[in-house]
């Protein structure tokens, strides 16, 4: 498997949800581990945040998979289960961010304006929570929800669509690629 249709597939993992008995049975964690497993073969200048970022989103997501957690979280405060995602939402970003430099170094522009506007579009959701819930602005939670959603399912067909350009597999990881301590 490519790296980028790893972590496409467990970003896949971690959107959709198929609850049976109050757990999912697509448990989030899962998806985690693809991520890492992509992630860490993408040949991108900033794996290591990556790696961490994953690892802390997919720790938080082993947590939160038992029903018990996730409600006490939602019900306590709001504020606190988008808390629980913050690794996530700066995973999403950095990624994006990573993989359009990557595709803007190789001229692939349509690629990098895609990757660039995602990114835009994560940080635009990582900070709705907190007018949501911290400034009272109710009527951006459904769309801050459906934003999120969009968000995550564009970044997962776009890994499957550009997981075998040259610039998003493995084999690009020379000093000629362009990209300090990418092989890191």
């Amino acid at each position: 498997m490519k790296p980028l249709q790893s972590v496409a597939m467990g970003l896949l993992i971690i959107l959709l949800v198929a609850p049976v008995r109050g757990h999912d049975l697509l448990a989030d964690p899962v998806g985690w581990v693809l991520v890492l497993l992509g992630v860490r073969d993408l040949p991108v200048a900033r794996r290591r945040p990556l790696l961490a970022l994953g690892a802390v989103a997919g720790a938080v997501s082993v947590a939160v998979w038992f029903p018990e957690v996730a409600t006490r979280l939602a019900e306590g405060d709001p504020a606190l289960l988008w808390s629980a995602n913050l690794p996530q939402l700066a995973l999403v970003p950095l990624l994006c961010h990573e993989l359009a430099e990557r595709a803007r170094a190789a001229g692939d522009t349509r690629a990098s304006a895609w990757l660039r506007t995602l990114r835009l579009l994560a940080v635009v959701v990582a900070v709705l929570p907190p007018l949501v819930f911290g400034a009272g602005v109710a009527a951006l939670e459904v769309p801050a929800y459906v934003a999120a959603q969009l968000l995550l399912l564009v970044l997962v067909w776009l890994g499957f669509r550009y997981a075998a350009r040259p610039w998003a597999t493995r084999g690009q990881l020379s000093g000629a690629a362009g990209i300090p301590g990418a092989a890191s």
